[in-house]
């Protein structure tokens, strides 16, 4: 018996790529898992991530903040205090990263080497 695939499955507007477009930006799954044990300050999130750029972290939370998946926590302090925590939604991404990252640890030698074949291939 053959299965047919309707067309309109994986459609533009299709809520199951929501999750792949969060994960889309190069920082976002760092900043998550590094967020994961508990609420940072940006600078103390630059020192722990390496890397990144203040600016590149600043809008890269800020991104994660319009998505629901941090919040952003300010203190009336002097001088002022952000701190930065993953919501529900933020920390139900953790598991997904973690599979990631599992998945990265068994192929990512196969597929550095594809795209080193691919750079020097004619």
């Amino acid at each position: 018996m053959r299965t047919t695939v309707q067309t309109h499955e994986f459609a533009a507007d299709c809520q199951t790529r929501l999750a792949l477009d969060m994960l889309a930006g190069t920082w976002t799954g760092v900043v998550l898992w590094t967020l994961r044990n508990g609420p940072l300050r940006p600078g103390e999130l630059q020192a722990r991530i390496g890397g990144i750029r203040h600016k590149v972290l600043n809008g890269t939370l800020r991104r994660l903040e319009q998505n629901g998946l941090v919040t952003r926590r300010r203190y009336a302090e002097a001088p002022p205090r952000v701190e930065y925590e993953l919501t529900d939604p933020g920390r139900g991404l953790l598991e997904p990263l973690a599979v990631l990252g599992r998945w990265t640890e068994r192929y990512a030698d196969e597929i550095l080497n594809a795209q080193a074949r691919a750079l020097t291939d004619p």
